[in-house]
């Protein structure tokens, strides 16, 4: 029955949150599983970085050995249940390893992060960067070849030494399509130090990548020449004191963007008032509590990733142990603070020493705003709800092989011992058993529906919505 407010039927705008279904009720079930399914990992397969395009049509990936692949999805073979797979469209090498011989460093060939241009002819574009080099590729079909040369051979292409009898015109035939990927520009010898992120205008004409003390701002079209708009390089090294953590461009306004620090601050910038980084638009930072704070306040303190909404209001910010909700409207306080793994503060000693407590999570909104995706240990994903403050963990298990079958909400409960092994539920995942080694760092969201993608070290996962 549908419900009525004084006699007539409520519009929709007046139906309370409360009504509406959550995000955390969503019935999430496997359909795809990339990568090998072998415990052994190849450390140059471990995906790196990954992300949906504008429409969720193509997916990319990334990995240390400086590959990238583009998946596709294939929505005219749909597989039982409404399942639409994600194949591969092409797969490039986007960086290989170097050597800086003025600082006597290897340059790591490792994806550091991809962001996609939104389309505007039949190629797609896209950028990915490693340490030092950002690289812009052009993916392209060719559907028609030439044919008819009169000097040399169709298949081969080598010339031929012989006398001509007839003069052919050559010609286009259509052929199966090839998918080509293209350097078209390399931004190179702009960063001194590690490249940690590059984000796109809302323009789609510039971009910016940003390093540990500075983010510069580029233009597509030109390779040779980028933007200082950010240096908090101190005179001194000495006195450093924070490092850039990530940097992004708001989704609708194109003077403005945001950047993270070590110290657990995002400043908000907008280029037509200033761009320096002491005279930002808006510092978003919550108060520290000195009476807990210790050794290990600091390093969980500094901000891994964070993202704007689709909306451009809200932004999601991911520490070690949690992920805050800002509205860019109240930068005093963040409007909710989510607990992401809180059984971990017990052991962050441990975390440490096996250099755990330096793993950076990505975080991401859902296509609608209403919930916020992120990754933790175990190949555990967690996914809170915005509006009732709900939450729910589930694990990316390659245990997990029957098609359509529903993922079941997994509770972390703390201990591991023999007997309380013997109580426990199937459900129920004791803290000391979680494998540190396998754990979802990198997530994306589809832009338009409820399809998940995440890496859990040499595994792409996807999920979909079962209904």
């Amino acid at each position: 029955m549908d419900a009525e407010v004084n006699g007539r039927p409520m519009k929709k705008d007046e139906i309370s949150d409360s009504q509406q279904p959550s995000p955390c009720d969503t019935q999430w079930y496997l359909s795809q599983i990339k990568g090998s399914l072998e415990d052994e990992n190849v450390d140059a397969d471990t995906i790196s970085s990954v992300q949906f395009n504008e429409n969720g049509e193509f997916l990319a990936a990334g990995d240390k050995g400086g590959r990238i692949v583009v998946f596709k999805r294939d929505l005219e073979n749909q597989q039982p249940f409404a399942r639409t797979d994600y194949n591969v469209y092409s797969t490039f090498q986007s960086h290989e390893p170097e050597f800086d011989y003025l600082k006597s460093v290897e340059i790591e060939e490792k994806i550091n992060d991809i962001a996609w241009l939104k389309r505007r002819s039949p190629a797609h574009f896209l950028l990915s960067t490693n340490d030092k080099t950002v690289k812009l590729w052009k993916i392209s079909e060719k559907t028609r070849r030439a044919e008819g040369f009169n000097l040399r051979e169709e298949d081969s292409g080598r010339v031929l030494n012989q006398r001509l009898q007839r003069l052919r015109i050559p010609a286009l035939r259509s052929v199966d399509g090839i998918v080509e990927a293209s350097a078209r520009r390399v931004y190179a010898n702009a960063h001194a130090y590690h490249i940690n992120s590059i984000s796109v205008n809302a323009d789609q004409e510039t971009f910016l990548s940003a390093d540990d003390l500075r983010i510069n701002i580029w233009h597509t079209e030109s390779k040779n020449l980028c933007w200082n708009v950010i240096d908090i390089k101190p005179d001194n090294m000495e006195d450093l004191a924070e490092v850039i953590t990530y940097s992004r461009f708001h989704p609708t306004e194109n003077s403005v963007f945001a950047f993270s620090s070590s110290k657990g601050v995002i400043r908000l910038c907008d280029m037509r008032r200033s761009t320096h980084h002491e005279q930002h638009a808006k510092l978003f930072a919550d108060a520290e509590d000195v009476g807990t704070r210790n050794f290990f306040s600091e390093i969980i303190a500094s901000i891994a990733h964070f993202t704007f909404s689709y909306n451009g209001l809200l932004m999601a910010a991911r520490d070690y142990m949690h992920v805050k909700l800002w509205d860019l409207r109240m930068e005093n306080k963040a409007v909710e603070v989510f607990h992401v793994h809180e059984y971990l503060k017990a052991k962050l000693c441990t975390l440490y020493e096996n250099d755990c407590i330096f793993d950076k999570f990505d975080c991401c909104f859902s296509h609608d705003d209403k919930a916020i995706l992120t990754g933790s240990y175990g190949s555990l994903f967690r996914v809170f709800d915005i509006a009732s403050k709900r939450d729910v963990t589930y694990e990316a298990s390659k245990d997990v092989t029957k098609v359509k079958a529903v993922l079941k909400p997994k509770k972390i409960i703390a201990g591991g011992d023999r007997l309380a092994a013997q109580k426990r539920k199937k459900d129920e995942i004791p803290t000391d058993s979680l494998d540190y080694g396998r754990k979802v760092l990198h997530a994306s969201w589809h832009p338009r529906e409820n399809v998940l993608a995440l890496c859990a070290t040499n595994n792409l996962f996807m999920f979909e919505d079962a209904h």
